[in-house]
C-alpha cells in the first residue's frame, strides 16, 4: 500500500441564493452541468456514484441531508492522485441573511494535488456556481 501525504482545503463562500438552490445545484445532474460546463451524473442517494467534469472527477455519496449537508467520497483523475485514494468533500450549507453559507472543508487531498485542487473549487465551483445562482 502507497502512503500518501496528504492536505486538507478549508474554503467559505456566501452565495446570493437559498440552501435548497445551492444544493440542488451540486445535487442535480442536469444542473451541475449547466454550471460546470462539462456533463455530471450524480446519483441522488446515499452510497451513489458520481462523476463531474466529463469523468475528470468521481467518488461515492455518503452522506445527504437536503438543503443542509452534502458528504462524498472524492478523487480527481490527475496524475499526482494515487490509484484507489478518496479523499472526503463535506459541503456545509447554513442560511445567512437570506445568502447561503457553503463551508467546504476537503480532507485526505494528496499533497502533490493540493494547489491545482484547492485553486479548482475556487475557479470551477464556487465563480461559477455564483454565476449560475445570482444571475
Amino acid at each position: 500500500m502507497t502512503i500518501v501525504i496528504t492536505k486538507t482545503i478549508e474554503q467559505t463562500v456566501t452565495i446570493k441564493a437559498n440552501p435548497h438552490d445551492v444544493y440542488e445545484a451540486l445535487m442535480d445532474s442536469e444542473k451541475h452541468s449547466q454550471f460546470t460546463g462539462p456533463p455530471a451524473d450524480i446519483s441522488r442517494e446515499i452510497g451513489g456514484s458520481f462523476t463531474a467534469y466529463g469523468g475528470a472527477l468521481s467518488g461515492t455519496t455518503t452522506e445527504l441531508i437536503p438543503d443542509a449537508k452534502i458528504v462524498q467520497a472524492w478523487r480527481g483523475s490527475d496524475e499526482g492522485w494515487p490509484p484507489d485514494h478518496y479523499s472526503e468533500a463535506t459541503f456545509a450549507l447554513e442560511e445567512v441573511d437570506g445568502e447561503t453559507r457553503l463551508t467546504f472543508v476537503q480532507t485526505g487531498v494528496p499533497e502533490a494535488s493540493y494547489e491545482d485542487i484547492s485553486q479548482g473549487w475556487q475557479t470551477y465551483y464556487w465563480t461559477k456556481l455564483k454565476a449560475f445562482l445570482e444571475s
